[in-house]
This record gives structure tokens, C-alpha cells and sequence, in this order.
């Protein structure tokens, strides 16, 4: 066994401010000396980068058993066994509530050694260029800077471990699922396509494929945010936009910003600890519904939800009815090389049950009565929406399936939270049934949304909700962990 509670809890808080003052040392350093570079043309010096003055903090956990690990049932904060375990970090403050909880779990259950210190890889220089206004980069090419300063190089960029393909070097093991350079790729990627700090990216998140919803969504936040009560802290919203309790004309605000300018424009509504709720509107398709959960995926939220419309594609289903996705025909292709399409996607038991519940709730219909209007089925993702000009040998294809709904991001969010560790769910609302005549019109659109969007959106934050008070701890299940997973969540 290993510390106390109180014990590890200091320790893990310790590390975390050893990672904090090591990383602002070393961005210090690096963009002092890109201010000599553009000021005075002088260039860094290479015993000082030889040292670590450019480079990433690393931590570490040495782990020596006498004797077999102990058994810990828990998918996450677990060495299975002994050996040096480590990872880089980016952002040490940023991540300080998820190191501290990680570390934490280690000291308490096992007898390790852990530390901090420099480590061999350095921080690109393009990452520490934001907000800092001194640095004058008018007269120096992006390719001049790369031949003389840390750049960030694709080669050491990827998801090898995440997929299972990084074969272990012999002399450590990771720690955890991401290092500090494919999570500063991700972090800077977040910003932007969502037009958004990505401090302020939460551990609940929904998903869409209409901006209806974002303005459901805003005129809710803004609400929620005035309240004497509130448990939120501020709305942050695409445009580089932050509203407080304060704000005046908060809504128009938001409104006004240039959220257009922005591929998958974000919406945070921010409580303490990151437990307020993201909503992100990815579009219609695939690649967008990978692009977003790839780099979120690096912030180890604890769950995604996709809340947004489908086809249905059954005769007794009507419009605005339910979908709750328990499995996916995945034929969206953008995850074919790093998932195989026979991996199956299994459902996460929590979310399912929780989203099934926030219906009932939300509607006022009860369970019974939800059960007319929710069917639990298979949903096709498809990555061509005109799938309709080949009526007849998809319609022979959804039909071998048992599909229910066919939509363009499900599938690709549910095998990407798979693939990531994040817990996933999907609950859409049926809008068309493209099998059956009723194909989406411009007058029985706005009819069908103005009645739908409402209510849809309560139900998938009744659903965090639920999952955020009841079964947070049971979400990250053992089914999306391997047999070799690194420790850390």
C-alpha cells in the first residue's frame, strides 16, 4: 500500500506545481531567446537547449513490486505492472485538477516513486507565440525560425499509442494516452476551428449538427449565468466572446460576435473544476465529427453526447420522435485505417440509462409514454448525403442492419470516444424519413425544429445533469480499456 489520502492528495499537488515552474521556465526561456533572434538576429544557445531550457517537464512513477500489483478494480489509475512509467506535459495548470486526481489514485493504492524534471523533447516555437505581444514576427519566415528553433514536427505527432500500434522502447512505459506535443497540436487545433479559448472547454460535452440548437443553447446559458444561485461562472462563445453575471446585453453579444468566421463554433457554459457544459456545432458529416473529438479527446473529458437530427427509417416512426443509438452501422469511413470497422462500438450502460431517464423527465410524459416516442436501435453514419440517389441498394443495406435512423456523425463520435477512452452517447430526433416520402421540406422544417429543438437540447443537459450527480465515477467503463492500458485515465 501507499500513502494516505491526504498524504498522496499534497504529494499529487506538489508534482503539479514542480510540472507548472519547470514549463514556464522553459517558455521563458524560449521566447527570450526568439526576442534576441528578431531583435538582434542572435541565435539560442545550443548547451543551454542541450540542458532542457526549451524542453517539456516530464513526470515520472517508478514502480518496483515485491510481489504481484494489487488488484484494483477500477478501469483507470492502475499499474498492472512494475516498471518507469512516463509522460510529457503541456499546460500543468491547465490540467491540474485531472494530474492531482490521477496521481493521487497511484500514490494511495501502490508504493511508487514519483518526479519531475526536464525531458528530451522541447516546446515548438509556435506554441508559446500566443499572447505575446513583444514578439515581432514581421521580418522572420516561418521556415528561417524552424531551422533554428524547436518546431513542431509532425514526425513526433500521433495516436500510435491511442490506437495500439506503439511498440514499448524497453525502457519505459506511458503513462498516459497523450504526451505534451500531440496535446499542445490539439489544443492550439481547438482554438481554432471553435473560434474559443480551449481553457474553457468543459468535461461535459454535446454535440450538434445545427446551429438551431447553439441558439437554444445561448438563450439558456444566459439565463442560467444570471441567476443569484447559479452554479456557472460566465459563457464563453465563438468569437473570442465571454459573458459574466455582470454583462450587459449579453445575449446580443453573443450574437453579434463572428462566430461565422469559425468551422465548429463552441459554446462553454463554465462552472468551477471544468463541471460546466460544451456545446459544440460540428456540421453536417464525418470528417468534422473526427476533426472535433480527436483533438477534444486530449482533454480527457469525462463524456460526449450527440444530440442532433436524423432520417428515420421506419414506417411507424413520426417526426420528432427519438432515437437512442445501442449500436452503429459505421459507414462513415474516416476511422477505417485506425478502427476496423469489425471492432464492434459497444454502448456505455450509464448514458444510456441516463439519457432514457432525462426524456421522461424532460417531456413530462413519463416512462410508459417515452417508450412510444424513443426506440433504442441502430444507427447508419453515412459520409455521403445524397445516399438517396442509390435508394435501392442502401435501402437493401439498412434493411439487413435492423437501422432505425440514418444520420452523417453518430457513428464517427461514438467509435472516436471508443478509440479515445471518452464515454459516449447518442439520442437524435427523427426530422425526415427519407424511406417513406417524408423528405424535409422548407415549411414543415421550421415547423418540425421550432417544436423540437427546445426539448431536445433539455434532454441531453438533463442528461449531463444526471450523469454529473449520479454515476460520473461509473462512466469511464472497463470495456474502453485494453489489456496494456498506461495508468493514467
Amino acid at each position: 500500500m501507499g500513502m494516505s489520502a491526504a498524504q498522496a492528495r499534497k504529494r499529487a499537488a506538489q508534482c503539479v506545481d514542480e510540472l507548472a515552474a519547470l514549463y514556464e521556465a522553459s517558455v521563458t526561456n524560449l521566447r527570450t531567446a526568439l526576442r534576441a533572434y528578431l531583435e538582434h538576429g542572435q541565435a539560442p544557445d545550443q548547451a543551454a537547449r542541450a540542458q532542457g531550457a526549451f524542453a517539456y517537464p516530464e513526470l515520472r512513477v517508478v514502480y518496483s513490486p515485491d510481489g504481484p500489483p494489487p488488484q484494483v478494480s477500477r478501469s483507470y489509475g492502475k499499474l498492472s505492472s512494475g516498471g518507469v512509467y512516463t509522460t510529457t506535459i503541456t499546460h500543468p495548470e491547465l490540467f491540474r485538477n485531472y494530474l492531482i486526481e490521477q496521481l493521487e489514485l497511484l500514490l494511495v493504492d501502490y508504493d511508487i516513486e514519483v518526479s519531475t524534471g526536464r525531458s528530451g523533447q522541447e516546446i515548438p516555437y509556435s506554441y508559446v507565440l500566443d499572447g505575446a505581444e513583444d514578439l515581432d514576427m514581421r521580418h522572420a519566415t516561418p521556415a528561417e525560425l524552424a531551422r533554428i528553433f524547436p518546431y513542431a514536427d509532425l514526425v513526433a505527432v500521433g495516436d500510435e499509442l491511442a490506437d495500439g500500434d506503439m511498440q514499448p522502447d524497453g525502457l519505459t512505459l506511458p503513462l498516459s494516452l497523450f504526451d505534451a506535443p500531440r496535446t499542445d497540436y490539439s489544443l492550439f487545433r481547438l482554438k481554432h476551428y471553435s473560434g474559443t479559448p480551449f481553457e474553457d472547454v468543459q468535461q461535459f460535452i454535446l454535440f450538434t449538427n445545427y446551429h438551431r440548437y447553439v441558439d437554444e443553447f445561448v438563450k439558456w446559458a444566459v439565463d442560467e449565468v444570471q441567476k443569484e444561485d447559479s452554479p456557472y461562472t460566465g459563457l464563453s462563445a465563438a468569437g473570442f466572446v465571454s459573458i459574466d453575471r455582470d454583462t450587459p446585453d449579453a445575449a446580443a453579444r453573443i450574437n453579434a460576435a463572428p462566430w461565422r468566421k469559425y468551422q465548429m463554433p463552441a459554446y462553454h457554459l463554465k462552472a468551477p473544476g471544468g463541471r460546466g457544459v460544451t456545446l459544440v456545432n460540428i456540421g453536417v458529416g464525418p470528417s468534422n465529427a473526427k476533426t472535433a473529438t480527436d483533438h477534444l479527446a486530449v482533454l480527457r473529458p469525462q463524456c460526449w453526447l450527440m444530440i442532433g437530427h436524423c432520417g428515420g427509417l421506419r414506417q411507424s416512426q413520426r417526426l420528432g420522435d427519438y432515437v437512442l443509438a445501442h449500436a452503429y452501422l459505421r459507414d462513415d469511413h474516416v476511422l477505417d485505417q485506425c478502427l476496423p470497422l469489425e471492432i464492434p462500438i459497444p454502448p456505455i450502460a450509464e448514458i444510456q440509462t441516463a439519457l432514457q431517464v432525462a426524456t421522461g423527465r424532460v417531456s413530462g410524459e413519463g416512462m410508459e409514454r417515452v417508450k412510444s416516442r424513443l426506440r433504442t436501435g441502430t444507427v447508419v453514419t453515412k459520409d455521403d448525403r445524397n445516399w438517396e440517389l442509390r435508394y435501392s441498394a442502401e435501402a437493401r443495406r439498412f434493411n439487413k442492419s435492423r437501422a432505425i435512423a440514418v444520420d452523417m456523425e453518430s457513428a464517427t463520435i461514438a467509435a472516436n470516444g471508443f478509440r479515445m477512452r471518452v464515454p459516449y452517447g447518442t439520442l437524435l430526433c427523427v426530422s425526415d424519413k427519407p424511406l417513406h416520402g417524408e423528405i424535409k421540406l422548407p415549411g414543415a422544417a421550421n415547423a418540425f425544429y421550432e417544436r423540437s429543438i427546445a426539448e431536445h437540447l433539455r434532454i441531453g443537459l438533463e442528461t449531463i445533469a444526471i450523469l454529473k450527480t449520479d454515476v460520473v465515477n461509473a462512466l469511464h467503463s472497463r470495456k474502453l480499456r485494453a489489456f496494456n492500458e498506461p495508468p493514467f485515465r
